[in-house]
C-alpha cells in the first residue's frame, strides 16, 4: 500500500511508538494486535510494517530505548564523590526519571516474558549493567565502613524493588511531593545499608 499523502517517516514513525508504548502499558502487550496500533496512529495496519517487522521488534525497540535513556541520564547526572552520597544521588535520581515515564517503566518490567530470548538477553544485560552502578556503589559503601552489607547483589536488587514500589501508588497533587517523597525514600534507603 502506498504512503498515507502527506506523511512523513520523521512523524509516523515516533507516532507509532508511542502509540504501542501506550497500549502495550493499557492493556499488555499480549492483548494488542498491530491493527490496533495502526488505528491508534491512523495509518493502515500494513503502513506499519515500513516502520517496524513485527511486534516484537516493537516491544524491543521501546525496551531497548528506555533502558538507553535510563543509563545516558544516570551517567549525565553529576556524581558525587562518597558512598553515601552517591547512594542518595541514586535514590532520587531513579524514583524521579521513573516518574516521568511510567508507562515505559511498567512495559520495562512487565513484559519481559514477552521478549524472544535473543532480546531478552540484550535487555537483561542493560538492566544489568544499571543495576551494576547501584552495586558498585553499595560496595564502595561497604568499604568506606558507611554501609554493612552482607550481600550487596541481594541490596542492590531489593532497593529497586522499594524504589519501583513509588510508581504503583504515588500521584501528582496527592499529600506528599515528590521532593518529600524522594526524601522519605532516601531516609529509608539509608537506615536499610547504615552500618
Amino acid at each position: 500500500m502506498a504512503r498515507t499523502q502527506g506523511s512523513h517517516s520523521d512523524i509516523t514513525g515516533p507516532r507509532i511508538q508511542a502509540a504501542a508504548l501506550r497500549l502495550f502499558a493499557q492493556h499488555g502487550y499480549a492483548a494488542v494486535s498491530m491493527r490496533q496500533i495502526a488505528a491508534e496512529v491512523g495509518v493502515q495496519a500494513g503502513a506499519l510494517y515500513n516502520y517496524t517487522p513485527d511486534k516484537q521488534s516493537l516491544l524491543f525497540s521501546l525496551m531497548q530505548r528506555h533502558m538507553s535513556e535510563l543509563m545516558a541520564a544516570w551517567q549525565a547526572d553529576p556524581a558525587v564523590e562518597d558512598a553515601l552520597g552517591e547512594l542518595e544521588r541514586f535514590v532520587r535520581f531513579h524514583i524521579r526519571f521513573h516518574m516521568e515515564r511510567p508507562d515505559a517503566v511498567f512495559i520495562a518490567y512487565m513484559e519481559l516474558r514477552n521478549l524472544s530470548d535473543e532480546n531478552f538477553a540484550v535487555i537483561e544485560t542493560m538492566r544489568r549493567n544499571y543495576e551494576d552502578a547501584l552495586e558498585a556503589v553499595l560496595k564502595q559503601g561497604v568499604e568506606e565502613g558507611v554501609f554493612r552489607i552482607p550481600d550487596t547483589k541481594i541490596a542492590t536488587l531489593a532497593v529497586i524493588a522499594m524504589l519501583n514500589g513509588v510508581m504503583t501508588w504515588y500521584r501528582t497533587g496527592g499529600r506528599l511531593s515528590l521532593q518529600e517523597v524522594e526524601t522519605i525514600y532516601w531516609d529509608m534507603v539509608r537506615k536499610a545499608v547504615a552500618a
